[in-house]
Formats: structure tokens, sequence, C-alpha cells
């Protein structure tokens, strides 16, 4: 047989595949340049004085100031750093494991009003942070929480669990039901076929709900400013206010400040992304 007819013409195919996909690699360089450049940008002001920000805030630093950041830590974000750390490991724990716990309830076991226990929990995302926040406030002073961890803690759980509860729900529908009975004819309880099967089997998920959780509680802002009011308990979105104020427009360590309170998210994505697409798919909607 001659192949030498069908050489040329997969060659133009390639040629065409390729031009054709042009446009959208010029759409994504765009977007990356868009999203990358504040980032960018707030890095390089970061080493400067604030003079040189205001006369030249686009060019490199004349002198890189590694400064701002040893003094943006010792002025308070130290602390701002740890309370937010706290607060956000604590919310994800809770958060993924309630919702592992309750996903696995609703795939698992037949009961009485299942389906409306999953519609309560579809509707706990319609409802906003924002409209609730008066009772919300109200509930934690009578609770006698207010100004302590677990005013941040508990409502950023209550708020993240439908979500994470409908993703590690579609992972679990997935778990074949052979596994589970094999273990309970091995004498597993209901308790070791979820920590010893559904668990290990689904990291990918339940790394992907840490990861949407650490990144709205690390960022949030209202309940931060609200419910916490004393400055040794404040997290980095809430004391960077006060941090602003203290430093007097010191915006070379204001940006220094920014970019300490910015790296954990940063890097939890880079290391962590292959399972975040992995846990996505995963749990993409079922059932």
């Amino acid at each position: 047989m001659d192949y030498t007819y069908n050489v040329p013409v997969k060659r133009r195919r390639k040629k065409a595949k390729i031009k054709g996909a042009v446009p959208l690699y010029f759409i994504l360089v765009v977007y990356f340049i868009v999203v990358a450049y504040p980032l960018f940008w707030m890095i390089i002001n970061s080493f400067k004085t604030t003079d040189e920000i205001f006369s030249n805030s686009w060019a490199m630093p004349e002198k890189w100031l590694f400064s701002n950041y040893s003094h943006a830590w010792e002025t308070g974000i130290s602390g701002y750093f740890v309370n937010s750390l706290v607060v956000t490991v604590s919310t994800c724990l809770g958060t993924v494991f309630i919702s592992a716990l309750g996903a696995y309830g609703l795939t698992r076991f037949s009961f009485k009003g299942k389906n409306a226990l999953l519609i309560l929990c579809m509707g706990g995302m319609m409802l906003s942070p924002q409209v609730s926040l008066v009772p919300l406030y109200t509930l934690i002073q009578a609770l006698g929480i207010h100004d302590t961890y677990l005013a941040l803690i508990l409502p950023y759980v209550a708020y993240r669990i439908p979500i994470t509860i409908l993703l590690i729900r579609a992972a679990f529908l997935d778990v074949p039901k052979e596994i589970e009975e094999s273990a309970v004819l091995d004498g597993c309880s209901s308790w070791a076929v979820f920590t010893k099967i559904f668990l290990p089997l689904n990291y990918p998920i339940l790394l992907t709900g840490i990861i949407l959780t650490a990144y709205f509680t690390w960022n949030e802002f209202m309940f931060a400013l609200i419910f916490v009011d004393s400055e040794s308990l404040k997290t980095i979105p809430a004391g960077l206010m006060q941090f602003r104020d203290a430093l007097q427009t010191n915006w070379g360590v204001l940006l220094a400040g920014l970019m300490i309170s910015a790296a954990p998210i940063i890097l939890l994505f880079l290391f962590m992304q292959k399972y975040f697409i992995r846990g996505l798919a995963a749990g993409s909607v079922k059932g």
C-alpha cells in the first residue's frame, strides 16, 4: 500500500489543528497575564520603600528591602497568621469530617426523609452569610462564644458543609457496594467501613474539600471583623486593617504583610492542584 498520499494529509491536518488552537492559547496567555501581573506587582513593590512605590511603582526595586518582611512579621502579622492558621485548620478538619460522615449516611443508609435531608443540604448553598449576619451574631452572643475562636470556626463549618457534602457524596456513590459487603462479611462495623474503605479510597475529594474550605476560611473578612473584637484573636483579613493604621501608610511593609498572608493559599494550590482536579472530577454531580 502506498502511504505517500497520507503523509501530506496528516501534516495538513496537524497544521490545521495547531492553527485552530492558536486563539485558545492566546486567550489563555492573556488570562494568565491579567491574573498573574497584579500578584507580580505586589511582589516587587513589597521590597520597596513607600516613596519608591509612589514614584515608580511599575519598575523593579532599586534596592531590594527584605527587611520589609521581617518588619511586617514583627509588627503584628505573626499573631494574625497564627490565628488564621488555627481557625483554618480547625475549620477544614471539622468541615471535611462532618461532611464525610453526612455523605456516608446519605449514600449507604436508607431512612425516612433521606431525600428531604439532601434537599436541605442543597438549600444551604443558597443561604448567603450576609443575610444571616444579624441572627447569627445574636446566636453567638447567646451561646457566650463571642470574641473566641469558636465564634469563627462554627459559622465557617456550617457554611461550608453543604457544598462539601455534595462533593463527597458524589464520590462515595462510585464506591462499589461489593467492597462494602465483603468488609461487612469479614466483621467490619459501619465505622470501620467508613474509616478503612471510604476515606482511603476518596483522598482526592477529601483534599478538594480541604482546599475549598481553606480558601474560604483564610480569606473571609466579614465574620472575622464582627465576631472577634480582641486584637490577639484577629485573623489576617481583619488584622490587616489595624495593621495598615499601625504602619502609618508604610506601603512597602503593608504589601509584604499581604504577601505573607497570600503565600499559604498560593502554595496550597500549587502543591495540591493535581489532587484538586482529580477531586473535582471524582466529585462531579451524580445521583
